[in-house]
């Protein structure tokens, strides 16, 4: 029993790298250095959903219907978020970095795999009430286009609002949150206001290019979906991308201090995981 499980698991894995070695040939995306588990299981989903059997099948769909391989595209990009997630990092963003950069004459901000752009948001948010936003350019990027457009919008369902709000209330915030948005029956609009300083733009981690003297980079709960040659290269991607000094924002269970990466940060709140470049890199 135990041969067969390993010839399926073999066999599987096989296609599985097929699929992305045809994604990456025919539409230029590069999933290879991807964890397998997280590949693995967004495929197994959409097979749920189209009712297909097997992994030859996805092959099949994505070498010859465009709009079936846009479909997929969604599914493996990374779009798990909300406004204030985590609150407590937020806190520490609001009560101890921002405060440092009153002095800059000027800030620039990447959100790095932005996704929905909650969290573009929620940096509006602290920003504007840190008196810092006028004289701050935001950077917001992602490789799904789809995503970029709902982050542009800025609109949420309604049902979401609530934890929204908690998150804002345990962040520190202490305005009344209803003044960011205004709603109908089933959505929450965001006010443009936010997004004014804001540039959305198409960047895939993986293939494309630095962004230049950034003072702060956030990219939180995007690395853990990558290897550790994936998320060595990001980080040097970010390293290059930051000034001396500059600080790097990651989600609560990453962490640049991994075994065989050395990029030249150095932790400043380990518990939110934000890091800084160390000033000689």
């Amino acid at each position: 029993m135990s041969n067969i499980n390993d010839e399926q698991n073999s066999s599987e894995l096989a296609e599985l790298k097929l699929l992305q070695e045809t994604i990456f040939g025919k539409y230029g995306y590069d999933f290879r250095n991807y964890r397998h588990s997280h590949f693995r299981r967004r495929i197994k989903q959409r097979m749920i959903m189209d009712g297909l059997t097997s992994i030859a099948q996805v092959q099949q769909k994505v070498l010859y219907n465009t709009l079936y391989f846009n479909n997929l595209l969604k599914d493996l990009s990374i779009n798990v978020t909300e406004m204030f997630r985590d609150p407590e990092f937020y806190l520490y963003f609001r009560n101890i970095l921002l405060p440092r950069l009153i002095t800059y004459p000027s800030i620039k901000v990447w959100h790095a795999g932005c996704a929905t752009g909650e969290e573009v948001y929620s940096m509006g948010i602290l920003f504007k009430e840190a008196g810092l936003y006028d004289k701050t350019q935001f950077y917001a990027t992602d490789f799904n286009s789809y995503a970029l457009k709902t982050a542009e919008d800025g609109i949420f369902p309604i049902d979401k609002v609530g934890t929204y709000t908690e998150n804002y209330k345990k962040a520190g915030g202490a305005q009344v949150f209803s003044d960011y948005y205004h709603t109908d029956s089933k959505v929450a609009i965001f006010n443009k206001s936010l997004i004014t300083n804001v540039v959305f733009s198409n960047h895939n981690l993986v293939s494309d290019g630095i962004l230049c003297e950034m003072n702060i980079i956030i990219c939180r709960n995007v690395l853990i979906y990558f290897n550790q040659t994936l998320k060595a290269n990001v980080l040097n991607l970010f390293a290059e991308s930051l000034i001396n000094g500059g600080f790097l924002c990651l989600g609560t269970k990453e962490n640049v201090l991994d075994s065989n990466i050395n990029v030249g940060f150095e932790p400043i709140e380990g518990s939110v995981k934000i890091y800084r470049k160390s000033l000689g890199n």
